[in-house]
C-alpha cells in the first residue's frame, strides 16, 4: 500500500490519539538537546591559523599531481604549480614571520598561536610534502611520461652521439656565459640572487696563480635554459629526449677549472625574502620609489635554501653558515632545485593527448558577434559572462568599439594584472590617439607584476592617456572600466564591474563573473569610485555599489547579520559564499552567529580559511569546502536567501582583511531575476560537486569528497563546461 493511500484512510479517533502520544514520547526521546550557544568569539580554538590554512590549499594543489583522472601532463603542471606556490609562500609568508620574530614585532592573530610556534609547525609539514613532491616526481609522473615518449635523461643514461652534442652545446652554449668564482680572500663568498641555480664545488689542486682553495661556486645565468631538448638524430627512440642543465654542468664541471680535479659538484638554490615595503609617509613619487625597491628585490634576506640531497653535510653546513640559516631551513631534495621551469614541458604541442581537452568559450546567445552593436545590446539587458566557461572577447571588444567610437568621449579603466601583450592596453592606448579621454589608475605594487605595469604606465602615458597609481597605501584592486558616451543630447554610461583582472590569459585559466550594463545606478557608482582614486575629497556617497574601504565590509556583514535575523524568527535563511580565503575577525564572527540563529551557511572557498566549521554550539550548520580542478576557482560571490526575494553580489574582494580595510574594491549587485536564478544554479553546481571537492574537517584539514555507492559522479567545473562553452 502506498504512502498516500496510508494517508488518506480514516483511524478511529482512541487509535489516532494514541499513534500521537506514541509520536510525541518518541521526539521526546530521539530528539537531541541543542548543544549550549558558545559565545566566547574570540576563544582561539575556534580559528585555524592562516599561514596554515594556506599551507593546506598548496598541499590540496599537489594532490592533484596523484589523480588519475588528470591527462599525464597536467599532474606535472599542478606538481610544477606546488612548487611555484611553495615559492611564493616562503618568499612571503615565512619571510614575515621571520621578521616579526627578528624585530621583536610578533603579531598573534585570533588562532592564538606566536610566530615561532607557526613557523615550527610549517618546517614539520613542509619538509614531509617536499619529499612527497620528489618522490612523486621520481616515482610516478617521470616513469609515466617515459612510457609516453618523454624522457629526462640522467648523466649515466646519455650515448656517445649525445656525450657529443652536449659537450659542443656546452662549450658553446653554456660556457661562454658562466663566471665560476672560486673562493678565496679575494674572492669572497657571492651575493647570490633568489631562486638562481647555483653549483658549489669541490676543488682538488692548485691554479695558475698557486691558489688551492678548495672550493668554488657557479651560479647560473637565469638567460640559460634550464633544460635542453636533443635533437632527434642523437636520439635512439622515438620521443622527446630532454637534459637538464645540472646534467650538462655537471658533466663538463672539470672543463670550468682546468688543471684541477672536481671532487664534487652539487646544485643548491636559496630562497630570499620578496615582499615589497615602501614607507608610505615617506614617498614622493610611487613610481620611482617602487623601481628603487625592485633593484633589490632579488637580494632580500635569506628564507630557506635547497640542496640536492647527495651534497656532503658538511658542504650544505657551510652553506647554512654562509646564508645564516638554521638546520630547519635546509631542504635535501632529490631532483633539480628550480622545478617551476619545467612548465614549458606542460605546454608541449607534441603531446596534446597527454593534456586537458581543448575547448571554446560559449558566446551568449544573442549578444552580437560584431563589436560596433555590443553597447546597443547593453542597453536593452545587463549582459553576465562566467569565464572561462564564457568568453572574455565581450570585454574586450566593447572597450575595442569605444577606441575607435566618435560618439565616447572618455574611457576610465583599472588595471592590476594585463600580461605582457594585453590588447586591453593597446585598446587603451589607441583611444589616447583617438583623442578620447583615457583615464587609466595602474595598481604598480600587484605582487611579482610591478615591473611589468610600471612598463604599461609608461607606454600609455606616451600615448597620451592620464596615468594615476591610486592611493599611497591602498592597493587599487577593484576591477572596473567606465566608458562615457554622447547618444543624441545625453551622456551615456556604460560599465564593466567584474571579480577578475583584464588579463586574457587568465581568461582562461581563472573562473570569474563579468557584468556589462549601462544602469544609471552602478555606472555612477563606478564613476563615483574613479573620482575618489584619481582626485581627493570626502567619501563619496554610491547607490548599489559597496566599495572598500569604505562600505564594504559593512555592507556584507550587515546582509548576513540580516539572514541570522530571519533564522531567528523561525524562517529558512540559507548563505551561500564562494571566495577566495576567509581571515576577517568580524566576518567570521558574524558568521558564526548565523549558524548560531539557524542559518545554513555554505562556503566555497579556495585556499585560505580561519573560520572552523562543525563546532557544537558554533558553527554546526557550516560546511567549508575548496574546490581544486583545471581551472583556478577566482569567482567571489554572496548569495542570501534574503525570505525568497534572492540577493547575489560579486565581488572584487575575498573575506581579509587586507582587502576590506586597506584596499579600494568593489562589490557589486546581480539584480536580472534570470541572472540571479543562473547565479544559484552554478553555485548549486559546486556544492553538489563530488569529484574534486574537499570538505574542511574540524581539525583543520581536508577530506577529497567521493561519491557514495550509486551516486552519480559531478564536477562542477564539467559541468559548467558541458553548458556553457562550445
Amino acid at each position: 500500500m502506498s504512502d498516500v493511500e496510508v494517508a488518506g484512510k480514516e483511524k478511529p479517533v482512541s487509535d489516532t490519539a494514541e499513534v500521537k502520544a506514541t509520536e510525541v514520547k518518541a521526539a521526546e526521546v530521539e530528539a537531541p538537546e541543542p548543544p549550549p550557544l558558545l559565545t566566547d568569539y574570540d576563544n582561539p580554538e575556534y580559528y585555524i591559523n592562516r599561514e596554515l590554512s594556506h599551507l593546506q590549499f598548496n598541499i590540496r594543489v599537489l594532490e592533484q599531481a596523484l589523480n588519475e583522472e588528470h591527462p599525464l601532463l597536467e599532474r606535472l603542471r599542478f606538481l610544477l604549480i606546488f612548487s611555484s606556490n611553495m615559492d611564493e609562500f616562503f618568499e612571503i609568508r615565512v619571510s614575515g614571520l621571520k621578521r616579526q620574530i627578528e624585530f621583536s614585532r610578533e603579531q598573534v592573530g585570533l588562532d592564538g598561536m606566536r610566530p615561532a610556534d607557526v613557523l615550527k609547525e610549517i618546517n614539520r609539514i613542509t619538509h614531509v610534502q617536499v619529499e612527497r613532491q620528489y618522490n612523486i616526481l621520481n616515482e610516478i609522473l617521470l616513469p609515466e611520461l617515459r612510457k609516453n615518449g618523454i624522457y629526462f635523461l640522467r648523466r649515466n643514461e646519455f650515448t656517445d652521439a649525445q656525450k657529443s652534442w652536449i659537450r659542443t652545446f656546452f662549450f658553446q652554449e653554456v660556457m661562454p656565459i658562466i663566471s665560476p668564482i672560486g673562493l678565496d680572500p679575494a674572492h669572497p663568498f657571492p651575493r647570490l640572487a633568489n631562486k638562481i641555480l647555483n653549483f658549489i664545488v669541490e676543488l682538488e689542486g692548485k691554479d695558475a696563480f698557486g691558489r688551492e682553495t678548495g672550493m668554488a661556486i657557479i651560479p647560473a645565468p637565469r638567460s640559460l635554459p634550464r633544460f635542453v631538448q636533443l635533437p632527434r638524430q642523437v636520439c635512439d627512440k622515438e620521443g622527446d629526449h630532454y637534459v637538464f642543465l645540472s646534467s650538462i654542468i655537471h658533466q663538463h664541471a672539470g672543463d670550468l677549472f682546468p688543471g684541477m680535479t672536481v671532487k664534487g659538484c652539487y646544485q643548491f638554490r636559496l630562497t630570499r625574502n620578496s615582499d615589497l615595503s615602501l614607507e608610505n609617509d615617506e614617498v614622493e613619487d610611487l613610481a620611482t620609489a617602487l623601481q628603487g625597491e625592485l633593484l633589490s628585490r632579488s637580494y632580500g634576506d635569506e628564507v630557506r635554501l635547497e640542496v640536492v640531497d647527495n651534497c656532503p653535510r658538511y658542504l650544505s653546513d657551510f652553506l647554512l653558515k654562509q646564508f645564516d640559516l638554521t638546520e630547519d631551513d635546509r631542504y635535501e631534495i632529490n631532483g633539480p632545485v628550480n622545478l617551476t621551469r619545467l612548465m614549458d614541458v606542460c605546454n608541449s604541442e607534441n603531446h596534446q593527448h597527454l593534456q586537458f581537452e581543448p575547448f571554446t568559450p560559449g558566446y551568449p546567445k544573442g549578444l552580437p558577434t560584431k563589436s560596433d552593436r555590443l553597447m546597443d545590446a547593453i542597453q536593452k539587458e545587463d549582459v553576465l559572462l562566467l569565464h572561462p566557461f564564457q568568453s572574455f572577447t565581450p570585454v574586450v571588444d566593447i572597450l575595442r568599439q569605444a577606441a575607435k567610437d566618435p560618439s565616447v568621449l572618455a574611457i576610465k579603466q583599472t588595471l592590476y594584472r594585463t600580461g605582457a601583450h594585453s590588447q586591453m592596453v593597446d585598446a587603451l592606448v589607441d583611444a589616447a590617439r583617438h583623442g578620447k579621454e583615457v583615464t587609466v589608475v595602474v595598481e604598480i605594487r600587484a605582487r611579482f607584476d610591478e615591473e611589468e605595469n610600471l612598463k604599461l604606465a609608461r607606454r600609455l602615458q606616451e600615448a597620451g592617456a592620464v596615468v594615476v597609481y591610486g592611493v599611497v597605501g591602498y592597493k587599487t584592486h577593484a576591477k572596473m572600466m567606465l566608458i562615457v558616451r554622447r547618444e543624441g543630447r545625453k551622456i551615456v554610461r556604460y560599465a564593466h564591474v567584474g571579480t577578475g583582472n583584464y588579463h586574457q590569459g587568465n581568461a582562461r585559466l581563472y573562473t570569474d563573473y563579468s557584468l556589462l550594463t549601462c544602469d544609471p545606478d552602478i555606472t555612477s557608482d563606478v564613476h563615483k569610485v574613479f573620482q575618489q582614486l584619481t582626485g581627493m575629497g570626502k567619501a563619496l556617497r554610491v547607490k548599489k555599489l559597496f566599495h572598500a574601504p569604505f562600505t564594504l565590509k559593512k555592507g556584507i556583514i550587515d546582509l548576513i547579520n540580516q539572514e541570522a535575523e530571519r533564522a531567528r524568527a523561525g524562517e529558512k535563511a540559507h548563505i551561500i559564499i564562494k571566495i577566495n580565503s576567509v581571515t576577517e575577525p568580524q566576518a567570521i564572527k558574524a558568521l558564526y552567529k548565523a549558524s548560531q540563529a539557524g542559518a545554513k551557511v555554505d562556503l566555497i572557498v579556495r585556499g585560505i580559511c580561519c573560520l572552523q566549521p562543525g563546532i557544537p554550539g558554533l558553527s554546526e550548520n557550516i560546511t567549508v569546502r575548496s574546490i581544486i580542478g583545471r581551472f583556478l576557482e577566482h569567482t567571489r560571490v554572496f548569495y542570501f536567501y534574503n525570505g525568497g526575494e534572492e540577493k547575489v553580489y560579486c565581488a572584487s574582494a575575498d573575506l581579509m582583511t587586507r582587502n576590506l580595510d586597506h584596499r579600494v574594491e568593489t562589490c557589486f549587485p546581480i539584480e536580472h531575476p534570470k541572472h540571479v536564478i543562473r547565479v544559484r544554479r552554478e553555485l548549486s553546481a559546486y556544492l553538489s560537486d563530488n569529484t574534486r571537492s574537499f570538505i574542511l574537517k574540524g581539525d583543520g584539514e581536508y577530506e577529497r569528497r567521493v561519491p557514495v555507492r550509486n551516486q552519480k559522479e559531478r564536477n562542477a567545473q564539467l559541468t559548467l563546461l558541458e553548458t556553457l562553452a562550445v
